[in-house]
C-alpha cells in the first residue's frame, strides 16, 4: 500500500506554526507533532562514541517528532529553510495518512542501508532522494538539496571518503552530473533501475 500525502494542516484549533532556518534543531515536543508544511529536515541519532546516523528525511506533508521514535538520543535538523506546523496528540488523528507514509519511509531507508555494497547503497539512496525530494530537468533528475558528502555518509552508514570515492565514481560512469556544488542530477537511465 502507498499513500502519499501533500495535503498540509492549516488551521485547526491549537495550531502553533513556526519557521526554522537552515541547521536550526526543530524543538522536541513529547505530547504532539510537527507537520512540514514547507522545507525539508532529516532526523538523526548518535552513539555514545558521537557518530551521527540519519533517521529519515522529510519534505512537505510528512510528520516528525519524538512520539514517532524510540531513539534517544533524536534530533530534528532543517536541512533547508522550514516551516512546520504543531499538531497536539489529541489531533494526530488528522494527519494518520501522513503517519502510515512516515512508517513506509523509515522501511525505504532502512531497506537502502541493508545493501551489502556500498555503491548500490549509494546509489539507492540517490533515486530515493530523487523520487521524494527530486525535478526533473533535461538530464535526469535533479536533487535540489545542498546534500554533504558527510551527510550521505551518515545515512548509509558509510565515512565521508567513500561517499566522495563513489560520487566520482559515478560521474565518470555518466550515472550522475554534478552542475554545482551539493546539487545532484542523476540521469535517465538510473531513474529506470528500481
Amino acid at each position: 500500500m502507498t499513500i502519499t500525502t501533500t495535503h498540509v494542516l492549516s488551521s485547526p484549533v491549537n495550531l502553533r506554526q513556526r519557521t526554522f532556518s537552515r541547521r536550526d534543531s526543530i524543538p522536541l515536543q513529547p505530547d504532539g507533532l510537527w507537520q512540514i508544511a514547507r522545507g525539508v529536515v532529516r532526523t538523526v541519532t548518535w552513539n555514545p562514541e558521537g557518530t551521527l546516523t540519519t533517521l529519515g528525511y522529510w519534505g512537505p506533508g510528512d510528520v516528525v517528532g519524538q512520539p514517532l521514535s524510540r531513539i534517544q538520543p533524536y534530533q530534528i535538523e532543517c536541512l533547508t529553510s522550514v516551516e512546520v506546523n504543531y499538531i497536539p496528540s489529541n489531533q494526530c488523528h488528522q494527519v494518520f495518512d501522513a503517519i502510515l507514509l512516515h512508517v513506509q519511509q523509515a522501511e525505504e531507508i532502512l531497506n537502502i542501508i541493508r545493501y551489502e555494497r556500498m555503491p548500490n547503497r549509494l546509489q539507492q539512496l540517490l533515486i530515493w532522494l530523487a523520487k521524494k525530494f527530486g525535478r526533473s530537468v533535461s538530464s535526469g533528475q535533479l536533487i535540489d538539496l545542498r546534500l554533504t558528502h558527510q551527510g550521505l555518509a551518515e545515512a548509509i552508514g558509510t565515512r565521508r571518503v567513500t561517499v566522495t570515492r563513489l560520487l566520482n565514481q559515478f560521474e565518470r560512469e555518466g550515472i550522475i552530473v554534478r552542475p554545482r556544488r551539493n546539487f545532484i542530477v542523476l540521469c535517465h537511465s538510473l531513474m529506470l533501475v528500481k
